[in-house]
């Protein structure tokens, strides 16, 4: 048998083996379980829906799966039954899920207020009433196509058959079928409608919606790989905005089940590469694709893997940097621990095309969930001949093991990871030689982090020509962020490149809490730059946001507010890239040394007139002189501070003061007329700063005063002014 013969088999294999563990029961009840949801109380959540299957709960399939990406709202639990739309609840505690097996899995009464369309403030329609669900692209091919005729239309319709009430309506972000635009889906089913017109708009409410017959000329039946998630949660605004490519498993499949990724057409990439694919043509697929590498530099990923291909040694490696270190990123680690086989395939098509055998996934030990469910991947991919010796009787051999890195930044570095895996201290080396020439243990190295490699299986199977529309003219795909900060969703974001700023931020992030005005966004992590509110329409993009003065980087996605000071945010991630300097070379070793000093002198009210002078001298010579790119990019958040917000450096200097209060030095603490001399504040003082009669107005002694904040925190009336 050919290699797509074996996976074919495998695959119905796979399935008779799901359907015999039940999953065609009524119900079936997956429970989050990455590493924030179990710190959430998931596993807690799940021990309740195990025991209820025990004690006779049979009609029930139970499962776990990885993050789905709504961080703020975890543990989240789905229930999804057959002919229904899937209903979706977030901060699931063991308390209510109690509730949801007794009111909604035996009584087929929806818990409304606890489901994540009501906690997103999405949807006007309850689901207990809605009978269908409707998504209508909302993309920018689609709109080019009339879709917001058809949108219109559809409503009146709706008006016309009395359904307005009973379904749905919601627009989504670009599905990623634009040759098929205007798409509308239909839910329950997920019956996709493709080239709608507006003389179909009438007859798909009446036979699909009325009589419940889907009218099948205008039906999409591919099977694509991509987007997957958009199945159960594509009516909620958060994820209708999103297309899932690197994370389309995440969140749907158990990570831990082989079954579950093999059911939804896992290595059949590889089956089919290895049955009809010569290195050369899928080197020249990945090429086409427009695929760049997704750590951060955005080098395009065909090149890297021709010129590891064409280097002339007998021995190859290729490995998957998965050396997350980034303040506030978590975007590999959720991909690992949601869907390790998507990485793991890639690796191999990698290894296959460029001639190597041999395979190193570097991750931190830091992330023990991911490690272990790297660990059962690998193992499960052994057992079924999909690593080793003559895979699937293709006579290709690849191997994989994985190696712990310590937690250093520097690692992310790839000469740097390159000299740790073979035992040295991870520090970087001059280039060229490049890795793909000379790399680990000398020899040719193929390089690629987590979610680059997560993209490789899509291409093969939906086409380096469907990749490459998807995005912008030199940025094809798509990118997760992990969206943090001060954004109402926080949460794992994946996006067609080209979405702007000010999408993800409030259409996805749904903006800023607590009526506060938005102030910037860190992208890049510790190595990208600050973008002020005026950039909000630029789009994602490599050279769009170099130009705005940050970078791609990983993919971290930092949002701040009117309260967060800009020079104490570049102190911070100057301060981490200085502590985790590697020290080879001087100007990132004491060049960021002297910056941090500089910095923390402004905002200790000792700055100087010369000290933004200085500050830019130093991140100029830096950039120019450090070893390697995480030196050269480490003063990037001070550059684009001082670019975006030179004022705020101004204020702390020559007025002592910090417009966001946080600077503790800055700040001076005063009583005002609503004190009524309750002594609260008196009593919690550390230092006796504060004095005043019972019942009569106090006052702080600034001499004394230590700044702590106490008296602040205690008031009840609001008489302690911070200014």
């Amino acid at each position: 048998m050919i290699p797509k013969d074996i996976v074919k088999k495998k695959r119905a294999e796979a399935i008779s083996r799901i359907l015999g563990k039940g999953y065609l029961s009524t119900k079936r009840v997956y429970v989050g379980m990455a590493t924030c949801e179990i710190a959430a109380g998931s596993k807690e959540v799940f021990d309740v829906f195990k025991k209820a299957k025990e004690k006779g709960l049979t009609d029930v399939y139970l499962s776990q799966k990885g993050c789905v990406g709504r961080c703020n709202l975890e543990p989240t639990v789905e229930v999804i039954e057959e002919g229904k739309i899937p209903v979706k609840y977030g901060k699931v505690t063991p308390e209510k899920a109690k509730d949801i097996i007794e009111r909604h899995i035996k009584n087929g009464q929806v818990i409304e207020e606890w489901t994540l369309n009501i906690l997103s403030g999405s949807g006007s329609i309850k689901l207990s009433d809605q009978k269908f669900s409707i998504t209508l692209c909302d993309g920018f091919g689609c709109l080019h196509k009339e879709s917001r005729t058809i949108q219109n239309l559809l409503k009146e319709e709706l008006q016309r058959n009395c359904l307005a009430d009973k379904v749905a309506v919601k627009l989504s972000g670009c599905l990623g079928m634009c040759n098929k635009g205007p798409i509308m889906i239909v839910n329950p089913g997920y019956t996709i409608y493709g080239n709608v017109k507006e003389s179909d708009v009438p007859e798909i409410v009446k036979e699909h919606l009325v009589n419940d017959n889907p009218v099948s000329r205008l039906i999409v039946d591919e099977d694509f790989l991509f987007n997957r998630l958009y199945r159960i949660f594509g009516d909620i605004d958060f994820f209708g905005k999103q297309m899932r490519i690197a994370l389309r498993n995440c969140g749907i499949i158990d990570p831990e089940n082989l079954d579950d990724y093999l059911s939804l057409r896992g290595y059949e990439a590889l089956a089919k590469v290895l049955s009809d694919m010569a290195s050369g043509e899928v080197i020249s697929m990945i090429e086409k694709s427009g695929l760049r590498g997704r750590g951060g530099a955005g080098f395009p990923t065909g090149l890297k893997w021709k010129l590891t291909a064409q280097a002339g040694s007998e021995h190859k490696y290729v490995i998957c940097n998965a050396d997350e270190g980034d303040p506030g990123a978590f975007m590999d680690r959720s991909a690992i621990e949601g869907d390790p086989h998507s990485m793991i395939e890639g690796m191999i098509i990698g290894g296959y095309a460029i001639g190597a055998q041999r395979g190193i996934i570097y991750i931190r030990a830091e992330y023990p969930l991911a490690i272990k469910r790297l660990e059962k991947a690998i193992s499960d991919a052994y057992q079924e001949g999909f690593l080793g010796k003559d895979i699937l009787g293709s006579g290709f051999s690849f191997d994989i093991e994985i190696r712990l890195g310590a937690g250093a930044f520097v690692c992310g570095e790839e000469t740097a990871l390159i000299h740790s895996i073979e035992g040295s201290r991870g520090m970087p080396r001059p280039r060229p030689p490049y890795p793909s020439v000379e790399g680990l243990f000398e020899k040719p190295t193929l390089i690629n982090n987590v979610e680059t490699w997560a993209n490789i299986p899509v291409i093969v199977l939906d086409s380096a020509l469907w990749f490459s529309s998807v995005g912008t003219k030199t940025s094809k795909g798509t990118k997760v962020f992990s969206l943090a900060g001060k954004v109402r969703n926080a949460g794992l974001v994946e996006v067609p490149m080209g979405t702007t700023l000010g999408q993800i931020i409030f259409d996805i992030g749904g903006g800023i809490p607590g009526g506060k005005k938005f102030k910037a966004v860190q992208i890049g992590g510790p190595s990208g730059g600050c973008i002020r509110e005026e950039f909000l329409d630029t789009q994602i993009d490599y050279e769009s946001l170099k130009e705005a003065g940050a970078m791609m980087g990983s993919g971290g996605m930092v949002v701040m507010d009117e309260d967060d000071c800009m020079v104490g945010i570049a102190r911070f991630f100057l301060e981490f890239t200085q502590s985790e300097s590697c020290g080879k070379c001087v100007p990132c070793r004491e060049g960021t040394k002297r910056m941090l000093e500089i910095l923390t002198r402004i905002i200790e009210g000792r700055g100087q007139e010369s000290d933004l002078i200085k500050l830019e001298r130093l991140a100029h010579t830096i950039k120019k002189a450090s070893l390697c790119g995480l030196g050269q990019t480490a003063p990037n958040p001070v550059l684009s501070t001082l670019r975006n917000f030179y004022d705020e450096y101004r204020e702390h200097i020559y007025e002592k003061r910090c417009r966001a209060k946080t600077c503790k030095n800055l700040l001076v603490y005063s009583i005002n007329d609503n004190c009524t001399g309750c002594g609260a504040c008196k009593r919690v003082c550390p230092v006796s700063a504060i004095s005043g009669d019972i019942k009569s107005k106090h006052s702080i002694n600034l001499g004394k005063c230590i700044k702590c904040g106490r008296c602040a925190e205690i008031c009840k009336f609001k008489a302690i002014d911070k200014g």
